[in-house]
């Protein structure tokens, strides 16, 4: 039991469970549901229409798994870089963690689940290597550049759109860029936008206004909000048997006396309290107990875990002006066309090869900064250390060698 929330059983009220049954069976339909024939894409092309064997969100999502830059999130930091533990959760590992349970709440509100495993797959498919602490330095750099903010979620959706042109649904790609589970809620409720027009202004205000922005945003949908809190759901417990397998804590560490046990409470325990609190209703929401229960753990987390990791510790200052000095080589590298470049070679080409495949062509040179961001934010861990050393010899001593003897 947790003594922070003793009366979080992870069991639903014999009402709600009635309910679920029956959504769950067919017999009774959830009309706040996305329905498959409401897919709303920038291009109405005959291929991506809704079909019996691959309705419209299945499309989407099986897009997703079959870019690069998803087969990427397997090399890229969860939480902790540079340790020599295989069991360690990677970024690849964490949106299947975010389906999973993203999917199981879904199941049981009636909602759409390949609406809800496209925006899981692919909400953070823009991440940078590092993690957080990566996405902090290429802002500053994007920032002291252009004035403009850069986050993962916003470049996870130009991934989607834009560096790969898939044609993904408004409806995923929203999800997405409304995930960002830095901003938990008790209530989540839908937003207002219905054409490409709304998402597509929503997306330059982002860019724009940054935090101003994106903590205000709420999906278009319901399969949206429960993506997002299922975000937090999936890493607040898993983070920490991560840092008891990486040595960062015990299984005393925390207040609440659960150690790495707490991921498994907290699964069953936040996803009942969804449900109990969503089933049959047009928004999401948790009860008081299990909102403060979350923001609690996750304050917890950052005390004790997130900022005591590698990269934000000891290596913040030094990794930080390395992610200042590759940036401004790669800048300079496009300004100067210099085809020879990285940038040229493992970037661009890539990238207009894959667009080539529809018809389209990476508009790398009207936004230098923004291909800037689109290939540093594409790196891998090992790919962002191998260049490092390549442009500077001397930052070799920045990263430990993953070794397991």
């Amino acid at each position: 039991m947790n003594p922070f929330a003793p009366h979080l059983t992870g069991e639903l009220s014999a009402e709600a469970s009635e309910q679920v049954r029956a959504l769950v069976s067919g017999k009774q339909h959830n009309p706040y549901a996305t329905p498959n024939d409401a897919a709303l894409r920038r291009d109405p092309k005959d291929r991506d229409k809704d079909t019996a064997l691959r309705p419209a969100f299945v499309r989407d999502a099986e897009k997703i798994l079959h870019m690069p830059a998803y087969n990427r999130l397997a090399a890229k930091t969860q939480v902790f870089s540079f340790r020599s533990n295989d069991d360690l959760t990677r970024r690849g590992l964490h949106v299947q963690l975010v389906a999973r349970v993203a999917r199981d709440i879904g199941r049981a509100l009636g909602l759409n689940l390949d609406l809800i495993e496209a925006i899981a797959l692919g909400h953070d498919i823009g991440h940078t290597p590092f993690g957080h602490a990566g996405e902090r330095f290429l802002n500053d750099a994007f920032h002291r550049y252009t004035g403009r903010w850069f986050f993962h979620n916003v470049q996870s959706v130009r991934v989607l759109d834009v560096l790969y042109g898939r044609n993904i649904s408004i409806q995923t790609l929203d999800g997405v860029v409304c995930h960002n589970g830095e901003f938990e809620q008790q209530r989540l409720r839908t937003s207002d936008r219905s054409s490409v027009e709304d998402y597509d202004n929503m997306v330059a205000r982002c860019w724009q206004n940054g935090d101003d922005e994106i903590r205000h945003l709420a999906p278009m949908t319901l399969e949206g909000c429960v993506v997002r809190v299922s975000d937090i759901i999936a890493y607040v417990g898993k983070d920490r048997q991560d840092a008891i397998r990486a040595g960062i804590a015990s299984e005393d560490t925390f207040a609440d006396g659960m150690g790495g046990a707490y991921n498994a409470w907290a699964l069953k325990a936040f996803t009942a309290d969804v449900v109990e609190h969503s089933v049959g209703r047009s928004r999401i929401a948790m009860s008081e107990e299990a909102f403060c229960e979350m923001r609690r753990a996750k304050r917890e987390n950052y005390q004790k875990i997130y900022g005591v990791s590698e990269v934000n510790g000891e290596f913040s200052r030094e990794v930080g002006e390395l992610f200042f000095a590759i940036y401004d080589s790669i800048r300079s590298d496009l300004l100067a066309g210099r085809e020879d470049a990285p940038v040229f070679r493992h970037h661009i080409r890539f990238v207009n090869q894959w667009l080539g495949h529809y018809g389209q062509e990476y508009d790398w040179q009207s936004d230098v900064d923004l291909t800037t961001v689109d290939y540093l934010a594409s790196m891998t861990d090992d790919y962002f250390m191998a260049l490092a050393m390549a442009l500077y010899p001397e930052s070799e001593r920045l990263f430990p060698r993953r070794e397991h003897f």
